[in-house]
């Protein structure tokens, strides 16, 4: 189900601000799960040691914003996943196998053939040696890429929407910002941006359809790169 705060009219240039995970990408739980019985692991090791364990949420926090790199937080991860655990590319290995939204990106190359101005707005989990945008192929979709590990600022921290805003350089009220997370939306509501709360892909994509006038299906061609 989908939540917006406002319709927007008119066709003049808008701005869609899309999170990457969950929304670029299909949700990554049912992967995790399955990669970590591959692994050894008990399903839900992935989840509960990066949201739940204190040193695993403090690793993933300073990943986030660029105060460690993916490297140093493989090692210290694969530790407290067992130590059996082969840190080399962990986060590469987590996320190889989670697809892209392919209805998604066929939205966001409509929305941009349209004139409509793109903002990649997401919490990183790493650039190196695994690169998730460029593993599914959507870097080059966006005009505009706000990473927090790039800017050293993470959702929900109001600021890092007004920097996304500020680069993306289309007022609040004709931006649309998509999120899979309910709690990184309050902030960028308050700022007169238009939210979209995408927990399924299919709503997500029909709702932006009508907010910004294109048609997903109108791409002729692979929906990802």
């Amino acid at each position: 189900m989908t939540h917006s705060t406002k319709a927007l009219g008119g066709h003049d240039q808008r701005g869609l601000i899309l999170d990457f995970a969950g929304v670029l990408t299909a949700s990554p739980v049912n992967v995790h799960r399955a990669w970590c019985v591959s692994e050894g692991l008990a399903p839900g090791a992935w989840r509960s040691t990066l949201n739940g364990h204190p040193e695993g949420r403090r690793l993933y926090t300073a990943l986030e914003i660029g105060e460690i790199g993916q490297t140093e937080w493989n090692q210290g991860t694969a530790a407290l996943l067992g130590e059996h655990m082969d840190p080399v590319n962990l986060m590469g290995r987590a996320w190889a196998k989670v697809p892209v939204a392919r209805r998604m990106v066929a939205l966001a190359r409509a929305a941009r053939a349209a004139g409509h101005r793109l903002a990649l707005l997401s919490n990183s989990f790493g650039l190196d040696p695994f690169n998730p945008y460029e593993h599914v192929g959507i870097w080059d979709l966006f005009d505009v890429h706000v990473v927090s590990e790039l800017v050293g600022l993470a959702k929900p921290d109001p600021a890092i929407y007004q920097l996304t805003l500020e680069l993306i350089g289309v007022p609040a009220e004709r931006c649309v910002f998509v999120d899979d997370h309910a709690i990184n939306l309050p902030p960028a509501a308050e700022l007169g941006i238009t939210t979209v709360h995408a927990t399924d892909e299919d709503t997500a994509v029909a709702e932006l359809e009508a907010l910004l006038g294109v048609t997903a299906a109108s791409v002729v061609g692979p929906t990802a790169l």
